[in-house]
């Protein structure tokens, strides 16, 4: 199976929610969209041009390769059409697989049963042809066939990624309650800041809303992090192409960027962790981090920049009665000493938001987890707001 050269049915999973900053990432590498839905992209491209994806896309989760549609009503017709496929020509019979799934049909109680299916299929079809076993588990770090079994449709797929992308692979530190790093990037991607002025993450927890501004900046793109993808395991696989991608990600990189950003919080130990952090994705120079109350936090003057709040919403730390007063302390931080920004707090929690005390402009819908989540966006004048179309008046 010529898949590395071979156009099939791509679909590129990201967390709900993220699927329109998504878009947009593909399409400004220059891919056509076949579709999108709420959790991803389809595309119609060979597995090397997934290879670039892999490395470049900040807002992804998965990248799935087609190999074969089919019907299967149980998990004897599923094995049948399994066990069909040449597997010997895409994993190595002395190499190591897993698999997963997404199953909904109702011959199947546990998922698990199927991904046994599956992976009884492809061991028997490569010993059958081979004379060997291959190893099999849960580990993610090799070959991974991912199994998607909706009532009698099936799609089977080589997962091009294996561990998710979701994880940009520089946080070696994660802090309390983080924000996955694929929800960071689509949050910022998501203000009205222009990578040129200053942005400004009071309460930044272990950094990654300022680091990933800071790579979204300056062009350096999740690849340059990491060094093992599914696709590396699958016979054909050239690691020259991976070689060259990965020398693009490095020759694109901006340099010498004149810019702000500030990180702060009140906790000396969470400070550390986002240095450390930051250190590791090599943007630790574009940073100041400072230890203090978010309301300290020095604000560069001359407006036009963001201030970008994730604060704790009481679904895993914090006390509603202290929030309370803590958000009311953000919208007078905001309105008083970032006249001329946007502001923006990232929030789970609609009864705290109320206790803001400023309109926002816009809401934009996220999700962190399973928890329905709003960025809210302020946009906090710079002195006494005139009428659209008022001019002012003379002495």
């Amino acid at each position: 199976m010529q898949v590395f050269h071979t156009k099939s049915k791509v679909i590129i999973t990201c967390n709900k929610r993220l699927s329109p900053y998504l878009l947009e990432e593909v399409k400004a590498l220059g891919y056509d969209v076949v579709r999108d839905f709420p959790t991803g992209l389809e595309l119609d491209i060979t597995l090397s041009e997934c290879i670039r994806l892999n490395l470049n896309l900040r807002c992804a989760s998965q990248i799935l390769y087609c190999l074969k549609s089919f019907k299967a009503g149980n998990p004897e017709e599923l094995y049948r059409e399994m066990v069909d496929m040449p597997w010997e020509e895409l994993i190595d019979f002395s190499g190591y697989f897993s698999v997963t799934s997404n199953v909904d049909n109702p011959t199947i109680t546990t998922p698990l049963f199927a991904n046994l299916k599956v992976k009884d299929a492809i061991v028997d079809r490569i010993k059958d042809k081979k004379g060997i076993r291959p190893n099999s588990g849960s580990d993610a770090n090799k070959a991974v066939v991912h199994l998607y079994w909706k009532d009698n449709d099936a799609d089977v797929f080589i997962d091009t990624s294996g561990e998710t992308l979701a994880k940009h692979g520089y946080r070696k530190i994660p802090g309390k309650a983080p924000m996955l790093e694929a929800l960071a990037a689509a949050t910022v991607l998501s203000t009205k800041w222009d990578q040129k002025s200053p942005f400004v993450n009071p309460m930044c927890g272990s950094g990654t809303l300022a680091i990933e501004a800071a790579l979204i900046a300056t062009n350096r793109r999740p690849g340059l992090f990491r060094m093992n993808y599914g696709f590396m395991h699958i016979i054909g696989y050239d690691e020259q192409v991976f070689f060259n991608e990965r020398r693009i990600l490095k020759d694109q990189v901006i340099k010498n960027v004149d810019l702000q950003i500030i990180a702060t919080d009140i906790s000396e130990d969470a400070v550390d962790v986002s240095r450390k952090n930051a250190k590791t994705a090599g943007v630790d120079t574009m940073i100041t981090f400072e230890v203090c109350d978010f309301a300290e936090t020095q604000v560069p003057e001359g407006g036009k920049g963001v201030v970008v709040f994730n604060p704790e919403y009481g679904e895993r730390l914090g006390v509603h009665s202290k929030l309370e007063s803590t958000y009311k302390r953000m919208g007078d931080f905001m309105k008083q000493e970032c006249k001329g920004y946007f502001g923006y707090i990232f929030t789970g929690n609609p009864d705290l938001a109320k206790k803001i005390g400023l309109k926002a402009t816009r809401k934009i819908e996220f999700y962190n987890g399973k928890l329905d989540c709003r960025m809210l966006e302020y946009e906090l004048y710079d002195g006494t707001r005139r009428p659209e179309g008022e001019r002012p008046t003379k002495d």
